[in-house]
């Protein structure tokens, strides 16, 4: 008889266990809960495209059917050198999306932050004309776009133009080719790919300033019967900026523009800032303070629990504006590789995404996906 229930008592614990195996194996990820609503992504450095960091694919095989480079395309690694291309890191990045049947984003081609030297200046260091400036621009955009033409579905074409206030930055190709060269941009960006999806990005985008400041120059677009198909709305958040309501603020005025909207560069950082401004500038850096890396050890409770609010605030307010919601992208895939370990000072620990340094969904992500399952 003994023997008899041992016999039992094993096949029913090898029952439960293949059945958890099959609940594991069935149990909803992000794609799936979002499938009827928006893309979900994320952003990918080197290891994980080349598929080196193992961990971070099987994340993204499982929850992602969308995804951008994080550095890989941008003009100071796509072309060092004028007329030098290197495509190796990005035919591997639009390999993997094509691979993997995901939404593939070029991130990006006009930007004053990361771009080489020489896009700007002659052999004696000084200035280049309006017109070498607008060649190099074309030149860059055309032979980028044209290479990925049919694969790459919408790019990053302009990225953070704008300033708090609403002015235009005076970055060197406002300097130099003039107001125009954003309209030029997006141009040059549908000759080489009509089919392709164009956007502008930029950070801070709950900043009313900035907010007005957007709208104006997307009005200037389509008054100039410029293609534009979309906003990304960069969500490097913190615990206090932006407010969900100024937030939907912006949504609700970009919408108007009848542009898609997209919640780029989503991430959440707990960490105190070490200035008052808000954003993403990343041309700023700061020394390392100890006391500026308070949860090296792990996140208290009631600061996880502030930050688990936080997010799912933002997740349900991306859920009421779904009909106007293209996509909604993490800058990242775990905590252990993103770029707020590192920024504002470096070296710091910090628990920005929706999965742990241990590629672990954190209990915010069951949330995230019920509450997309019920609306």
């Amino acid at each position: 008889m003994k023997q008899v229930f041992s016999t039992i008592t094993l096949l029913g614990l090898l029952l439960a266990g293949c059945s958890t195996t099959v609940e594991k194996k069935h149990a909803p990820t992000l794609k799936d809960a979002f499938a009827d609503k928006f893309y979900i992504g994320a952003a990918l450095n080197s290891d994980q495209f080349t598929e080196e960091d193992t961990d971070a694919v099987k994340v993204l095989k499982e929850h992602f059917n969308a995804i951008v480079p994080e550095n890989c395309m941008k003009s100071e690694a796509i072309q060092p050198f004028e007329g030098q291309f290197d495509f190796t890191g990005s035919d591997r990045f639009v390999a993997f999306g094509e691979d993997n049947n995901m939404f593939v984003t070029g991130h990006t081609l006009v930007w004053h932050s990361q771009a080489p030297d020489w896009f700007f200046t002659d052999d004696a260091g000084k200035d280049v004309s309006r017109e070498v400036m607008i060649e190099r621009m074309r030149n860059h955009i055309t032979t980028v776009v044209s290479r990925y033409r049919g694969r790459i579905k919408g790019w990053d074409v302009v990225n953070e133009a704008v300033l708090d206030d609403g002015s235009l930055r005076e970055s060197k190709f406002l300097q130099i080719i003039g107001d125009d060269y954003i309209q030029l941009a997006f141009a040059f960006a549908h000759e080489a790919d009509p089919d392709a999806e164009l956007y502008y990005n930029d950070y801070s985008m709950a900043h009313p300033g900035k907010r007005q400041g957007v709208v104006n120059l997307v009005k200037s677009l389509q008054e100039a019967g410029i293609r534009i198909d979309g906003i990304g709305m960069q969500a490097h958040l913190n615990m206090e900026f932006p407010t969900p309501e100024e937030f939907e603020k912006s949504l609700l005025a970009f919408s108007e523009l009848g542009v898609k909207v997209m919640i780029t560069e989503l991430d959440l950082s707990v960490l105190p800032n070490p200035r008052s401004d808000e954003g993403a500038d990343v041309a700023l850096s700061y020394e390392y303070q100890q006391e500026m890396n308070p949860y090296a050890d792990g996140l208290p409770e009631p600061v996880e629990a502030a930050w688990n609010s936080r997010y799912s605030d933002f997740f349900a307010l991306f859920l009421k504006h779904q009909d106007k919601i293209s996509r909604v992208t993490l800058w990242g895939v775990s905590d252990a590789n993103s770029w707020l370990n590192d920024w504002p000072v470096r070296g710091r620990t910090n628990y920005p995404l929706l999965f742990d340094r241990y590629y672990e969904a954190k209990p915010i992500v069951k949330t995230i996906i019920e509450n997309a399952k019920a609306n």
